[in-house]
């Protein structure tokens, strides 16, 4: 009788952390087929970026985390990039993409996730 009562307790605790917080994911991807990709050009700072809508705007501005699951690059050459968010909004967000010196990108993609305690 006592353990099924801590279990209840607990699955209530756990089950209303759930319904207490928003989570969005998804994924990206940059590459040589859009019109504005750098990362495979020239020398110096590159940067590429691409928007993000939420598909339900969050209550409060969330915490963005990005993660990069895929890069085909120049191996001949050091490799030097930096993935980010920029400009967090509770409808979407920036990833930003930037490598510099002799780095060539030919392709960057990885996931997502947003999260808000509301």
């Amino acid at each position: 009788m006592r353990i099924s009562k801590i279990f209840i307790v607990m699955f209530l605790v756990l089950t209303s952390f759930m319904f207490a917080q928003q989570v969005q994911t998804g994924t990206y991807r940059f590459d040589r087929n859009l019109s504005d990709y750098t990362l495979d050009k020239n020398d110096g700072d590159r940067v590429v970026q691409l928007e993000v809508t939420f598909h339900k705007p969050f209550e409060v501005k969330p915490e963005v985390l990005v993660s990069v699951n895929f890069l085909d690059c120049d191996k001949t050459t050091n490799l030097r990039y930096e993935v980010k968010t920029i400009s967090v909004s509770r409808d979407g967000f920036l990833v930003q993409v930037k490598t510099w010196s002799d780095t060539r990108i030919f392709a960057i993609g990885g996931g997502w996730m947003a999260v808000s305690g509301k």
